[in-house]
């Protein structure tokens, strides 16, 4: 007899059934709480002021570009195509689990190679290639942002941007959603947000990432200064932190216009059709391709092409 082996999902899901169904219930008690409290607090005399005072939006520098060229929606689809397998990658990491195959460097094919080479596994070996992949594109995106100006867009300028991150953040708790224009100007809490991600979240990522990568030194004045413990640390927290960023950028661009949004981000058009969401479905069908075929088959063939693949 022979006994088929349970799938990965189902396992996951037998395991953590009980925890997932408990963290739904609260986040769903959670949501309605925040809600009530928000439509409470605008109910004040007080707080209406403020958000009259401070709407939610900085008026943007003089010089700041109006529009989203087309560079930065290609930017937008690789950097959500590479965070998708980084995410798969780094989660098969977390699971312990005995990697399906290990790639080891040939040092016959890299002559120049002092070190000697270390086993990967290999969703090791493809979270890095990907992480090398993802800053690359990030770095090319930071300097399109400054060549053309479209930092001003992201970059508080204007201490005016707190208090406006605040109301803003009050009115989409209560439900009732910001008057913003997203082609012009963003509006304060999202600027902050994306600041955050390219600025501090995105270099933190690279740098704990680096660190428990095989590129860090083994041993010296940067092993000491920078734990690996300490690394681990803030690798993961980050990664959970892209995950809730993406979940709510998700849902806000299709609860604030859709189309108008998709066209923004993938088309670089502010009008009201279908070409961005195509792009964008377009863009889904390649990341979920990319989801399914990151398999040990393939990644192993492709490995062997740059060292030895064992298992």
């Amino acid at each position: 007899m022979t006994t088929t082996k349970p799938h990965r999902a189902t396992e996951w899901w037998k395991a953590r059934r009980r925890r997932v169904l408990w963290w739904a219930v609260i986040s769903v008690v959670v949501l309605a709480v925040v809600v009530l409290v928000a439509r409470w607090l605008r109910g004040l005399p007080a707080v209406e002021q403020f958000i009259e005072t401070y709407p939610g939006v900085v008026p943007p520098p003089d010089g700041t570009p109006v529009g989203i060229p087309a560079w930065l929606g290609w930017q937008h689809f690789l950097n959500a195509f590479f965070l998708l397998l980084l995410v798969k990658t780094g989660f098969e990491l977390r699971s312990k689990r005995r990697p399906p195959g290990f790639w080891t460097r040939d040092n016959t094919r890299w002559p120049r190679t002092r070190r000697a080479p270390r086993r990967l596994g290999i969703y090791l070996w493809l979270h890095l290639w990907v992480e090398a992949l993802w800053v690359l594109v990030g770095v090319s995106y930071v300097v399109l942002l400054f060549a053309t100006g479209q930092w001003l867009r992201i970059v508080p300028v204007d201490w005016a941007v707190i208090p406006n991150a605040l109301s803003a953040a009050l009115q989409y708790a209560s439900l009732e959603w910001p008057t913003e224009d997203s082609w012009v100007v963003y509006n304060s809490l999202q600027q902050l947000a994306y600041f955050a991600v390219v600025f501090i979240a995105s270099p933190l990522a690279i740098v704990s990432g680096l660190r428990l990568s095989s590129v860090w030194p083994l041993e010296g004045p940067l092993v000491r200064g920078f734990p690996e413990r300490l690394a681990r640390a803030v690798h993961y927290p980050v990664m959970l932190f892209f995950l809730v960023f993406t979940f709510v950028h998700v849902v806000l661009v299709f609860t604030t216009g859709a189309l108008r949004k998709l066209n923004q981000m993938y088309a670089g058009r502010d009008v009201d059709d279908w070409v961005g969401f195509a792009v964008f479905a377009a863009s889904v069908v390649v990341m979920v391709a990319a989801w399914v075929l990151a398999k040990p088959p393939l990644l192993k063939r492709i490995a062997a092409k740059s060292g030895r693949v064992q298992g």
